[in-house]
């Protein structure tokens, strides 16, 4: 039995509860279709980019996993699913020479991606958790080379 055949594993939209992000009531129209939208459309962008596109394509040899596992991560993360299992960050650590422009080009295209695929209100969801994980992200990467982090700032919407 494949994984995703397995019921416990399944999201039912039919019992879905009230679901808070940050304190905002998640909008019941964000789905797994519409996850799985922004995920597989965020990565053909950053396949084909000329920044980033050597990066991942040079770090990731089986992409249906990786979609799958990104999936299962804003799945998780948004609508409860608890399918994630894996620590984001680690493998971002191990890349080297990305800094705040690889970030800022990673933020744009998810920015283009979820404003063409999600209606605003779960655009703004999306970009705000998006803009959060860049953040840490960056701040962990700056700890674990041994950099200092406090000119560190936040790469905002408005911004990129």
């Amino acid at each position: 039995m494949n994984e995703n055949d397995d019921p416990s594993r399944r999201y039912d939209p039919a019992n879905r509860k009230t679901i808070l992000i940050d304190g905002i009531p998640l909008p019941e129209m964000l789905d797994e279709q519409m996850i799985h939208d922004v995920v597989h459309g965020f990565y053909d962008k950053i396949r084909t980019d000329d920044l980033l596109g050597p990066i991942f394509n040079g770090v990731i040899d089986d992409w249906p996993t990786h979609l799958q596992k990104m999936c299962d991560f804003w799945s998780s993360g948004f609508l409860r699913t608890a399918r994630y299992t894996g620590q984001p960050l680690q493998p971002h650590l191990i890349i080297p020479d990305i800094g705040e422009e690889h970030f800022r080009r990673w933020l744009t295209l998810f920015r283009a991606t979820v404003h063409v695929v999600c209606p605003e209100p779960v655009a703004e969801i999306f970009i705000d958790r998006a803009i959060r994980i860049a953040h840490s992200f960056r701040l962990a990467r700056a700890f674990h080379h041994g950099e200092s982090t406090l000119g560190i700032c936040p790469i905002l919407e408005d911004s990129l």
